[in-house]
């Protein structure tokens, strides 16, 4: 059972809103601004409102297995694993052959349904780098890279949480090294 329901959310998490999104309006999202289908990308081709959709979607894809797992098992690491699971669906999206977004905003769905401050916290670092530099992908490192501090903080930390959160900093910054090379020579897009 708690397998079916990590492959649920694998399925889940690979639900390309943003694809479907700009598809709906037109738009090749893989072939405009930075090609990546997430947020930010969105929000360069189709404005901020479209973004704010894709965000508040993508968001849920990681929240809402991680809410059912709590409520519907009784296993400490089911809520977790499945956000992670969600995560990685959205990363390695099944329905564009393995080529997903970079996992922010489901990392930040997961990680306000497992532990709702630390994650408000991590929002906060986001929205003030974004507001200082107006770079997107510093705002999105910083903000997973500090998640387990946040955890450990406001002891949220349970090794489950943690395993998340490192699990998560790890993957988004994998997925984030195109940025950090543009990042290194000055030529990173600005939103």
């Amino acid at each position: 059972m708690h397998i079916l329901f990590l492959i649920s959310a694998f399925l889940l998490g690979s639900f390309p809103t943003g694809v479907v999104v700009a598809r709906a309006k037109g738009v090749d999202l893989r072939r405009v601004g930075s090609g990546n289908i997430g947020t930010t990308n969105v929000g360069r081709a189709l404005g901020r409102h479209w973004a704010a959709l894709v965000l508040l979607v993508d968001a849920g894809k990681g929240a809402l297995p991680v809410v059912l797992a709590t409520h519907l098992f009784d296993f400490a690491w089911l809520p977790a694993a499945a956000g992670l699971v969600a995560v990685l669906g959205q990363v390695f999206s099944i329905f564009l052959k393995g080529r997903g977004g970079k996992g922010v905003a489901t990392s930040l769905g997961a990680g306000l349904a497992l532990a709702p401050l630390p994650a408000l916290v991590c929002v906060a670092v986001w929205v003030v780098l974004f507001a200082a530099l107006r770079i997107s992908s510093i705002g999105s490192l910083a903000a997973v890279a500090s998640f387990p501090t946040f955890l450990w903080l406001f002891h949220e930390g349970s090794l489950a949480n943690l395993t998340f959160a490192g699990a998560v900093a790890l993957l988004v910054f994998l997925r984030h090294k195109d940025n950090i090379r543009r990042l290194v020579r000055g030529e990173e897009l600005r939103a």
